[in-house]
């Protein structure tokens, strides 16, 4: 059986979240905790690729013994999280696991994810929020903040999202089927929320800017569906940079989750 951990980590320190040589990564620091905690060197497979300064609420990976696909270990599944986050540093926490059959994928198996893009949106900025929202120090007003809804609507649905991908990337379909595509306030904080079953690169980022754009009255919401259509990266926004992004939860289906094991919770 693997092991699947669901993490928390604040990315400001870190050069994303796949190990890199000559720099600091999330994953980096995973492989130590787990080969520290577990007394052998480990595999972790990640959901994701986080880039630099991106944060996650929820990232999911799984842990096996380096070169198997299985991981043993005599800790209570319960146990672990807490176990697991004494060997990371304070911006890196594990809060749940649990077993998942040697065939699941942390990757491969997900069905849905979902980004939250924070915005903090006052004329002065907040140390508390310093690297953790973009600052957007003209504030939107609530018409302003309607006419972003209506525009993250057209969002929803299944598109080829090459408008809103990074130029240079090499991925060729790009075609994602977004669920939820909304914008809330929250005193001083606009939310961002969408969820799909994929994302391009900087997609989300991309989408968030062009969102701001609206608000900003540079586009009107009705321009969205042409935009999309274009497949033109030059017609949609700017990308919103990096530490404003949270991967904010990961699905994956009931049935990849299953597992017969003792002491499952």
């Amino acid at each position: 059986m693997k092991l699947l951990l669901k993490i928390s980590y604040l990315g400001g320190a870190y050069c994303g979240y796949q190990v890199q040589p000559n720099a600091v990564t999330v994953q980096q620091k995973l492989n130590e905790a787990a080969e520290r905690l577990f007394g052998y060197p480990c595999d972790i497979v990640g959901c994701s690729r986080t880039d630099s300064g991106v944060h996650a609420n929820e990232f999911c990976a799984t842990v096996s013994k380096k070169g198997e696909e299985t991981l043993q270990t005599s800790i209570p599944v319960q146990r672990i999280p807490l176990a697991f986050s004494a060997h990371l540093p304070e911006d890196i926490c594990v809060f749940d696991a649990l077993w998942v059959s040697e065939k699941f994928h942390a990757r491969y198996d997900v069905s849905e994810k979902e980004y939250l893009y924070r915005i903090y949106n006052r004329s002065v900025r907040s140390p508390l929020e310093e690297g953790r929202a973009f600052h957007v120090p003209k504030r939107f007003s609530e018409e302003d903040l309607e006419r972003m809804r209506r525009a993250a609507a057209y969002l929803v649905g299944t598109h080829d999202f090459s408008a809103y991908m990074a130029q240079g990337s090499k991925i060729v379909d790009t075609v994602r089927t977004v669920f939820h595509s909304d914008l809330e306030r929250s005193g001083d904080l606009i939310l961002y929320r969408v969820r799909a079953n994929g994302f391009l690169y900087n997609m989300v980022r991309i989408l968030a800017g062009t969102l701001l754009e609206v608000g900003e009255g540079k586009l009107a919401p009705e321009e969205i569906p042409a935009i999309t259509a274009s497949c033109d990266r030059r017609r949609a926004g700017s990308t919103a940079p990096a530490h404003g992004l949270y991967l904010n939860r990961v699905i994956y289906p009931e049935s990849a989750l299953a597992a017969d094991w003792e002491g499952q919770r």
